[in-house]
């Protein structure tokens, strides 16, 4: 089996090193569809990253959390991260997995376009998952088909756009201190 490419970037090659290469490889036994889910492996700074095809997230996920020889059963995090310059993939959410069990921790990371920012809910597999993929919706526009509840959890429900994509424009509201305002970001005095 040749390693999967993505967008010019190979997976890291094998051996992993740790435990790596035995989740790897219990994964694509319990799992035969892992080459089509998978996109690339990465092994950086001594962590595990599996890019996964956004339609395949939901099976993985409960083959991660369901195998006895995995065992993922927890979700520490959810966050997402805005590429502005990764046409196509310009949405990412980040998952980071533990196995209470095995004492062993991997990254999933899954890309989703701009203009069609649908990626499946995975509250149903971890509900750790529910206040964070509100959370991810209301700072990035990441829609998580099938949430309970997607709704605004930081910002007003009326709050236009998501403030942490890089193309949110700065604006500012002005804030007053101690009786002084505090002008927008772009406003304020320049120094050179």
């Amino acid at each position: 089996m040749t390693e999967p490419v993505l967008r010019g970037l190979p997976s890291s090659p094998r051996p992993f090193g740790g435990y790596f290469d035995q989740v790897a490889d219990t994964l694509a036994v319990a799992y035969p569809r892992l080459p089509d889910a998978i996109e690339r492996t990465d092994v950086d700074r001594g962590e595990l990253t599996f890019h996964v095809r956004r339609e395949y997230l939901r099976e993985l996920a409960l083959v991660l959390r369901d195998d006895e020889r995995l065992r993922f059963e927890l979700l520490n995090s959810l966050s997402g991260v805005h590429y502005p310059t990764d046409v196509g993939r310009e949405l990412h959410v980040v998952y980071e997995l533990t196995s209470m069990t095995y004492r062993r921790h991997i990254r999933l990371e899954v890309a989703a376009p701009d203009a069609d920012p649908h990626i499946p809910s995975v509250v149903d597999v971890w509900p750790t998952a529910d206040f964070q993929e509100r959370e991810t919706w209301d700072m990035f526009g990441v829609i998580f088909d099938g949430h309970p509840a997607l709704t605004r959890i930081l910002m007003p429900d009326d709050w236009p756009g998501h403030p942490q994509r890089k193309d949110y424009p700065l604006g500012g509201i002005p804030v007053e201190y101690k009786g002084a305002t505090v002008p927008p970001p772009d406003e304020r005095r320049q120094y050179a």
